[in-house]
């Protein structure tokens, strides 16, 4: 049973001292009941006494009383003013789709391919999402960029799913910068900003970091808990490995210290799959370490698509999960309202059986 309650913890936990006034209530109800047996024993003949008995109301003499008490309980623990996590439909709920479109998603392991099958399963997830859900859409090959503006339009959505062209390359780091660059843009971050060095390392980024103060009037960044950003969250899928762009391990990072949960879908064979594309071949396989570190670094999840119904199965999970949001919220006010109800019960019940209020 406790498994089923949330926790729950008082405002006002002084209040709870109160409760010690219901079992004394309890005795005051019995002392009352004897008293008036003994009562009616003195002022009444033996045959009158077993005749009132067998007519009389039984147990159900005992049930406003109980209502009654049940009714201050809840009262009492109302004026402590609980509170609990309570899951919730979200209020404000962002989410950006940033899906791969790299020459190696027309593999056809996932029938019909990898891209179709991605296409499909991200067209599903959006007919799902409650509508006042806002989706955005980044896809990434050898660059990232937003090709869907955040909206709630699901037309626009759909359009902008549709309109995918391979490309080569897969810059993973990057389509998270972009999709971070979606989510905060008063926080100005660019890929411009991560240049490449000059140095052995193609990748290494020169000049000031992404979370540096662009001059002395602007306030560093203060990094947050990971996770802890429950507005907001990126999805992505893809079915390579990191080729170019940003460190996908850096990104992650940047993703992680502004509390947004980046969920990772990998699509495709762990020992990957010869492809042809433009007069070139290549063995293109999926890097699941690399993406399980992005989601462990972010609080998120990694989910493994092998097949087309497996992706659309991720897809209705996400949905599910991404649109409730735990909060901690009072409860006091449906504590009031089960007193009020227990109260007009009572009330009720002693009316129907004993023809008074109580």
């Amino acid at each position: 049973m406790n498994g089923w309650l949330p926790p729950v913890s008082f405002l006002w936990p002084q209040m709870l001292w109160l409760l010690l006034v219901l079992p004394l209530l309890v005795l005051l109800y019995l002392w009352l009941l004897r008293r008036r047996q003994r009562t009616a024993l003195r002022y009444a003949n033996l045959s009158i006494v077993r005749e009132a008995l067998g007519k009389g109301p039984g147990w159900r003499r005992h049930v406003p009383p109980m209502l009654l008490l049940l009714a201050l309980a809840a009262m009492l623990l109302a004026a402590a003013r609980p509170s609990a996590s309570i899951t919730l439909p979200s209020t404000q709920q962002t989410i950006i789709l940033a899906m791969d479109v790299s020459g190696s998603m027309r593999a056809e392991d996932v029938a019909p391919n990898r891209l179709v099958a991605s296409q499909n399963a991200a067209k599903a997830f959006l007919a799902e999402l409650p509508r006042h859900v806002k989706v955005g859409i980044v896809a990434f090959a050898g660059s990232a960029q937003v090709v869907q503006p955040i909206t709630l339009s699901r037309e626009d959505l759909v359009t902008a799913i549709d309109k995918f062209q391979l490309q080569r390359a897969t810059a993973i780091g990057s389509a998270i910068v972009v999709s971070l660059s979606e989510l905060f843009p008063e926080q100005r971050i660019s890929l411009t900003d991560m240049t490449y060095s000059r140095n052995t390392d193609p990748f290494a980024p020169r000049g000031r970091s992404l979370d540096q103060p662009r001059n002395n009037e602007e306030k560093a960044f203060q990094p947050v808990e990971p996770g802890s950003y429950g507005s907001a969250a990126i999805i992505l899928l893809t079915d390579g490995q990191r080729t170019t762009g940003v460190d996908t391990a850096e990104a992650a990072k940047m993703a992680a210290d502004r509390g947004v949960r980046v969920y990772t879908v990998g699509v495709g064979t762990v020992e990957g799959e010869v492809i042809g594309f433009e007069g070139w071949s290549m063995r293109v396989r999926l890097d699941e370490d690399t993406l399980k570190d992005v989601a462990r670094t972010t609080k998120a999840e990694y989910f493994y698509a092998g097949t087309a119904e497996n992706l659309k199965q991720i897809y209705q999970s996400l949905s599910s999960r991404l649109t409730v949001e735990k909060k901690e919220t009072e409860v006091s006010g449906l504590l009031a309202l089960l007193a009020a109800g227990l109260v007009v019960l009572a009330a009720g019940l002693s009316l129907a059986w004993f023809k008074r209020v109580l």
